[in-house]
């Protein structure tokens, strides 16, 4: 059995919206939220590690102490018998695609927000800061099928569709296929991309291993783990009554019983390095994130890490 989660009850603080309920008042908390901060931190961090397709020449202008001589435009220093440089800008049009599982094991959180609430933020982040870079953005929703497309595009309210889309989100796939949303994106897109990759990843990383692999050749992929603390350690409450969100299948467990808590502990921790191990053979950079957690202390540290790992 899957790890197994414990529904919160509907209306409880910080629950999705059910379907028919008014998104817009979560949309705009999170828009609120998520522009300081990317405002505030993350743009530059964005910019800083994924790189335009090249530069542009744009003008010349006098040279100035400090300047790189290799930069000297010779002709036009020899007619105007004054050193000038040429100046050049970033040509970006990169196109970020965001895969995000919401498969019945997302709509699970013991503390402040769902998983899949944590998703969608994170999508907020990573569109807006997107889009304050001038790239293109999508969104792949996927289950055990891709769920919804939605083609890459610019523009701030477009972002923001692509949070109330993952928001709204009401899979009707009941398990979670990460080969079968990165066999879509890789159809989609016709050029190397950036994507990211948001799922719990509580399925069998032989399952997309392979497909990962190869997507990360062609693309750019960054995954990002969503968990949540309950599923990496129970309390100790005596019998509780599990279900697996996406089989349906319950089980009694007493969270007292020492082999139980251990072969618990093992458990997670086998997933664990099974799941880095699939990462590490395939060089994707990934990370996790906790529902319980800062999440945005972690990504910038994540992004800034990152950035001086790559050449200068």
């Amino acid at each position: 059995m899957a790890l197994a989660s414990i529904r919160r009850r509907r209306g409880q603080s910080g629950s999705l919206p059910m379907p028919g309920e008014d998104l817009s008042k979560r949309i705009h908390e999170i828009e609120i939220r998520t522009r300081k901060l990317v405002d505030s931190e993350f743009a530059g961090e964005y910019h800083s590690i994924f790189k335009g397709r090249g530069m542009d020449f744009e003008e010349v202008r006098q040279y100035q102490v400090g300047d790189d001589i290799r930069t000297i435009d010779w002709n036009v220093t020899a007619r105007a018998g004054t050193p000038y440089v040429k100046q050049f800008v970033e040509e970006r049009d990169l196109t970020v695609m965001l895969l995000v599982d919401v498969s019945p094991s997302l709509l699970f959180g013991s503390v402040r927000r769902y998983k899949l609430e944590l998703a969608a933020e994170i999508s907020a982040v990573l569109a807006l800061a997107a889009n304050a870079n001038n790239d293109k953005v999508g969104l792949l929703l996927f289950s055990d099928r891709v769920e919804k497309l939605v083609p890459p595009r610019k523009g701030r309210k477009h972002a923001l569709r692509l949070v109330r889309e993952a928001l709204a989100a009401r899979p009707a796939g009941q398990g979670s296929d990460i080969a079968v949303a990165l066999r879509m994106a890789d159809q989609i897109l016709k050029r190397r991309s950036i994507i990211f990759l948001l799922s719990d990843f509580l399925m069998d990383p032989a399952t997309y291993q392979s497909v990962l692999g190869k997507a990360n050749l062609r693309h750019e992929v960054i995954a990002i783990r969503l968990a949540d603390p309950l599923e990496e350690e129970l309390p100790e409450i005596g019998l509780l009554v599990l279900q697996d969100p996406e089989s349906g299948e319950s089980m009694w467990i007493d969270t007292a019983d020492p082999m139980w808590r251990a072969g618990f502990a093992q458990r997670v921790q086998a997933a664990r390095l099974a799941r880095e191990a699939v990462f590490r053979k395939t060089k994707v950079d990934f990370l996790s994130l906790r529902t319980d957690e800062d999440y945005m202390e972690t990504l910038v540290s994540f992004f800034r890490s990152r950035a001086r790992r790559l050449p200068h």
